[in-house]
């Protein structure tokens, strides 16, 4: 019999035992030295007013410095920076490097990118990879906004960070490497979390040094991954008349052929569109907002969203349950290709736009003759309703309206019921009714009545709807609007609990329209 401990296997197991032990040793060395180390090393990551200079020190928060350790290839491009930002440069090499653009623009069309001020919000591999090709494409001036630092892994998915780079600013990283590439292009670096209470001053105007001239953004571009942070940034640009294009959700991703350009209110089957878009319309934005987003459907198999289980939320902050102090858990995965197809969507958009080329997108998938059939469904049920309750005369509804427009019909489809039918979770031959029977008529007369000037509208809210299929419409309206059937004679309990927790974000929806 053959020794146990040649067997190849349990040779095998024993290693990764004896390795896992040496692994654990060595994290909890490196936790304890971070640990004592943490606070020396916050002192000195802060920069100083002398190494910030004179016209940066009263920023120090939120302005980026200079590098902390530059190398001889670094002191080499930023001397090359510093010419050619003062002039010393000869702008033929510039339209050189820039030879492709100009043919495919035109001289007018580069020379409106060339003087083009444009914000990136967000400069991780969506952003990243946005940045890098608007400072190829030729834009002269660009301010980076991110709170955040290269980490390992960063380096699947950012667009020009390398290990060097690794605990740099992301802001400060992007400078670092496109000022090799374009010297000309003049960064300022935000480092700082974007939200509604300093956004003035990161969306503020591009003042030159020593110049009184102001320059408003020509341009914004949200690569926010936060959901709070991007509705507030999207909600600032859409009430200051601010430029913007905004990516959507590239992780768990795959398909870039399903990656598309459209409005807020069109993007579907994307997750984070759909969160952005519900915010922004308990907001009053519905639509005007062009978005980056993947229709993409998830299947059997692709990689998802991992949850992260309630009881390690209890064990304490989430930035704790790393291996190590300063690694953040990861609970989406990102297949390194889609940001970048993202990124370079987002300048696309922005390179056309800014220069007038002609832009003929593919349309979304529409459905706004679906939501206008729905439309006249709840025109004829309550008119029906109406009729039920006045008797008398059959031209009582002659000139009917309803309070409803196509946009409310699609949040009480799309967003309220996630396109689905509340009874069955049936997705086709979708409708709207009314879900509870009124105690009287639901008729509104405006103006001495018969009279030309009389105004007739229904009293629907957009709390009363609830969607359904076709066929349980017809039903319900058969048995519970016009005959004496209950809500629990019909439906289940966690039905009727479904229907009223919906129909509460339409009350909030309405507070709004």
């Amino acid at each position: 019999m053959a020794s146990i401990t040649s067997h190849p296997k349990l040779q095998l197991a024993a290693t990764a035992v004896v390795s896992a032990a040496v692994a654990a040793g060595a994290v909890l060395t490196l936790q304890r030295l971070q640990q004592d180390d943490r606070p020396s090393r916050r002192k000195q990551s802060t920069p100083t007013s002398n190494s910030l200079g004179d016209d940066l020190a009263l920023q120090s928060v939120t302005r980026v410095g200079p590098l902390p350790r530059p190398d001889k290839e670094d002191e080499h491009n930023q001397a090359l920076a510093h010419r050619a930002q003062n002039g010393d440069f000869d702008d033929e090499l510039i339209l050189e490097q820039l030879a492709r653009n100009r043919v495919f623009l035109s001289d007018a069309g580069l020379a409106k990118l060339r003087e083009a001020f444009i914000i990136v919000v967000g400069c991780g591999g969506v952003g990243s990879h946005a940045c890098a090709a608007l400072a190829r494409s030729g834009v002269s001036r660009l301010r980076l906004i991110d709170f955040d630092q290269v980490t390992l892994s960063s380096l699947n998915r950012h667009a020009v960070a390398t290990l060097a780079d690794v605990g740099l600013p992301k802001v400060q990283c992007l400078q670092r490497r496109l000022m090799a590439v374009t010297p000309w292009v003049r960064f300022d670096l935000r480092l700082q979390k974007f939200d509604g209470s300093v956004a003035d001053d990161l969306l503020g105007d591009w003042l030159e040094e020593g110049e009184s001239a102001r320059r408003r953004p020509d341009f914004v571009i949200d690569a926010i991954d936060n959901i709070e942070s991007k509705v507030e940034l999207l909600k600032y640009c859409h009430d200051h008349g601010l430029p913007v294009i905004s990516a959507m959700g590239a992780g768990t991703k795959s398909d870039p052929t399903r990656v598309m350009v459209g409005d807020i209110g069109a993007s579907f089957e994307d997750p984070l569109s759909r969160a952005t878009r519900r915010r922004l319309k308990l907001q009053g934005v519905s639509s005007g907002i062009p978005v980056v987003y993947s229709t993409e459907k998830m299947t059997e198999g692709k990689a998802a969203l991992l949850p992260l289980p309630e009881e390690e939320f209890q064990k304490g902050a989430v930035g704790e349950l790393g291996v190590l102090p300063d690694f953040r858990v990861r609970i989406l995965p990102v297949l390194g290709t889609m940001p970048a197809v993202f990124g370079y969507t987002v300048a696309n958009h922005v390179i056309l736009k800014l220069t007038g080329y002609p832009m003929d997108y593919q349309p979304a998938k529409a459905r706004d003759k679906m939501y206008e059939s729905i439309l006249a469904y709840v025109q004829a049920s309550e008119e029906k309703l109406i009729r039920m309750f006045e008797g008398g005369p059959t031209d009582v509804c002659i000139g009917l309206k309803v309070p409803i427009t196509p946009g409310d019909i699609a949040f009480v489809v799309e967003e309220a019921f996630r396109g689905r039918s509340a009874v069955t979770g049936i997705p086709t031959k979708l409708m709207l009714i009314r879900w509870k029977k009124p105690e009287r008529s639901t008729l509104v007369r405006v103006g001495e009545q018969g009279s030309k000037d009389e105004q007739k509208s229904s009293d629907l809210r957009l709390r009363d709807l609830v969607c359904m299929t076709k066929e349980e419409a017809v039903r319900h309206q058969k048995e519970v609007l016009h005959g004496d059937k209950k809500l629990e004679d019909l439906y289940a309990q966690e039905v009727i609990e479904r229907v009223e927790a919906y129909q509460k974000e339409a009350e909030a929806y309405e507070r709004f329209r």
